[in-house]
């Protein structure tokens, strides 16, 4: 049994999970005359954590490109969402879905990992008996939002085509969140993207077990707002193709996590409409 103190813990970061990063607090006004661009970043992890990752790489791009970049979050993945279809990011880190089925204001594909593809998980914890999805039928089982693909989408389309089972979702803000519902035992499965998962502490990684792996996937674009001016858009680009080919860069990436940087097109997301995952889009 786990410790009451451990439970204490975690079911404290459960609660910190679910807060994200509303502006960028190393954020600082633009020279007079030079636009500061907001970059959004979807919210797989919590608050400080997304900032550590990428505030050294905007400020790396800020170095090669000579541009200004905010970093601006969202208290849950819905609140991402919202701010991403109502065009308030220029740059963003975001869900495929919104670029192969969703395409909100057009935003165009920049980069993407190259380097590897994406899936979904559906977690138990490690000492629950259960061996089968199908016998998550009609359970109650957290999901980080509704429109997550790998971490929601697509693990729900699977369960039902290729298993005939619904479980009832909940949906607890981000993936981390959600896989600490599993860790303190408030649901009995969770959903979330393979990346995530392996990017959770020992502490709460050590506690669950992989029931079901979902179909490959293609990678998060980093996306730019079709009204950037090409000019920027490229030099971003260019930039981030650059950072991927040192070993400061690939590390700093890595913490995405992206392996290996490489140009993204709207082609690649092209076969997501074939899911019909809009069936479950809110």
């Amino acid at each position: 049994m786990m410790p009451r103190n451990r439970i204490h813990l975690l079911a404290g970061l459960l609660l910190l999970a679910g807060t994200s990063l509303a502006a960028d607090p190393g954020g600082r006004a633009a020279p007079a005359g030079k636009p500061a661009y907001v970059v959004g970043v979807t919210p797989q992890f919590e608050a400080s954590r997304l900032f550590g990752i990428w505030r050294p790489i905007l400020d790396a791009l800020e170095k090669e490109t000579g541009l200004d970049f905010t970093l601006r979050g969202a208290p849950a993945t819905n609140d991402f969402e919202q701010q991403y279809g109502a065009g308030m990011f220029d740059f963003a880190y975001a869900n495929p879905f919104f670029v192969g089925v969703r395409n909100y204001q057009g935003y165009l594909p920049l980069v993407r990992d190259h380097g590897s593809n994406q899936a979904g998980v559906v977690v138990v914890a490690k000492d629950n008996p259960i061996n089968s999805v199908r016998e998550l039928e009609g359970q109650a089982v957290a999901f980080p939002g509704a429109n997550a693909l790998a971490g929601c989408l697509v693990i729900r389309a699977q369960l039902e085509d290729e298993f005939g089972i619904r479980v009832v979702p909940k949906f607890v803000r981000t993936h981390d969140s959600s896989f600490l519902n599993v860790a303190v035992g408030t649901v009995v499965a969770a959903g979330g993207s393979r990346s995530t998962l392996e990017r959770q502490s020992p502490e709460i990684r050590d506690r669950l077990r992989v029931l079901y792996t979902t179909r490959e996937l293609p990678t998060m674009p980093f996306v730019a707002h079709p009204r950037v001016p090409e000019e920027v858009r490229r030099r971003v680009r260019d930039a981030l193709l650059k950072l991927g080919k040192t070993p400061e860069g690939q590390a700093l990436l890595g913490k995405i996590p992206i392996k290996e940087v490489g140009i993204a097109s709207p082609a690649d997301y092209a076969g997501l409409r074939r899911m019909r995952l809009e069936r479950y889009e809110n």
